[in-house]
């Protein structure tokens, strides 16, 4: 609590009001001391916080209240679209995606599977033809004799 004292002009010559003698400096001092201690006491930030809404006037309040409102309800409005847009996006996925992935996998082993399958076949090939090449080319290079 403020303590409040009239303190008489002593010095006349100072002009001021606000000069004045060492006495009322240390009852200044005092009111403030016990201002510190009122604040002090067992009040908390809620109460303190809830003691100016005195201060702001009805129809401020009133704008404020309404524009913390709005902006709830756009977040809200807005974290359900997202959540909607997320879950048509998941499941699109899930239902269309993952069968294709698994087509184009599966198609993919039958190409590997049936280029392994050529490469043997050209393999097999390669090595009935070698013995048969040279053999040709051996035979036409050297005459045999009696012909």
């Amino acid at each position: 609590m403020v303590k409040v004292e009239i303190v008489e002009e002593r010095d006349s010559q100072a002009g001021s009001p606000y000069s004045s003698a060492a006495p009322s400096r240390t009852n200044s001092s005092e009111s403030l001391s016990s201002v510190a201690s009122d604040l002090s006491a067992d009040e908390t930030l809620y109460d303190r916080l809830t003691a100016l809404v005195d201060i702001v006037p009805p129809t401020t309040r009133q704008k404020i209240s309404n524009k913390f409102s709005s902006a709830a309800s756009f977040f809200k409005k807005s974290g359900k679209l997202m959540g909607n847009v997320v879950w048509v996006v998941t499941t699109s996925t899930l239902l269309v995606g993952l069968p294709l992935a698994l087509i184009l996998e599966d198609e993919a082993k039958i190409v590997a599977q049936e280029q392994e399958m050529l490469a043997q076949q050209q393999g097999a090939q390669q090595m009935l033809a070698p013995s048969s090449q040279p053999g040709q080319s051996q035979q036409k290079g050297i005459v045999p004799p009696g012909f």
